[in-house]
């Protein structure tokens, strides 16, 4: 009997051995469960805020961008009315600066799709570019590029051809000045070539004409103008992204 009640009294006490170390053990993985289910909560919060902050970032550089392309449209195309370069129908010359009402939104429009493909290129092809970044440079390329579109319509040479060459070497010393990268050069030509086919086909239908045309419908030099937009506008929407990418740093 003895035997009998001391073998009883130790699988009583090795039942409650076993069971303190079950709930103990479950209480350990309750309380893994909820930790995990906290990260797992804080992160997803954590990357929603960080998505939110992104697509606000990318907004406002669009709407910078389509900005300057508006205001960029009116000066530049205001320039090229006065100086007979471009004609338009006479009910459009009563407009806002001499400009047909569809050219501003249009340019901002593709200032803002240049500007932001710019960096998102640089992304994928994994070559940042550093080359020159400061609003200072930005600023002086404007400038110059101003100084190219207003050559265009101000310089007086024996020939188009003469005019088409000294303007492509002025657009590639914007790209070897202010750029050097072979995306920006990529996307200058792609610009130029996109550009010149849809003013082509504008002026096949009538919307507007340039005067003395060398280049099917147009002047020979408007694909440098593009190129040397294009560059422009990739350089401002990089400065852009970059100041965007050093305050979610910063945050």
């Amino acid at each position: 009997m003895p035997r009998l009640e001391e073998h009883c009294w130790s699988r009583s006490c090795a039942s409650r051995v076993e069971s303190k170390s079950f709930s103990g053990g479950h209480w350990v993985a309750s309380k893994a469960e909820e930790m995990m289910s906290i990260i797992t909560t804080v992160l997803s919060n954590a990357y929603g805020s960080l998505q939110n902050v992104r697509t606000a970032n990318l907004i406002r550089r669009g709407l910078v961008l389509f900005t300057v392309g508006v205001f960029l449209a009116l000066v530049l195309n205001l320039l090229q009315v006065q100086r007979n370069v471009t004609l338009f129908p006479e009910e459009v010359m009563a407009t806002l600066f001499s400009s047909a009402w569809w050219i501003p939104p249009c340019c901002g429009t593709a200032a803002a799709v240049v500007g932001l493909l710019y960096p998102c290129i640089d992304s994928h092809l994994g070559e940042p570019h550093k080359f020159k970044r400061e609003w200072a440079s930005v600023m002086r390329c404007i400038a110059v590029f101003v100084g190219i579109n207003h050559a265009s319509a101000k310089l007086d040479f024996a020939n188009n051809v003469q005019l088409s060459l000294t303007l492509a070497a002025l657009s590639l010393g914007l790209w070897w000045t202010f750029d050097r990268s072979r995306s920006g050069f990529g996307l200058g030509i792609g610009t130029a070539f996109l550009a010149t086919v849809i003013t082509q086909l504008l002026v096949y239908n009538g919307v507007y004409q340039y005067t003395y045309p060398d280049f099917l419908y147009v002047r020979s030099w408007l694909p440098c103008i593009f190129f040397s937009g294009g560059v422009t506008v990739g350089n401002i929407g990089r400065q852009l992204a970059m100041g965007g990418g050093e305050k979610l740093h910063n945050d």
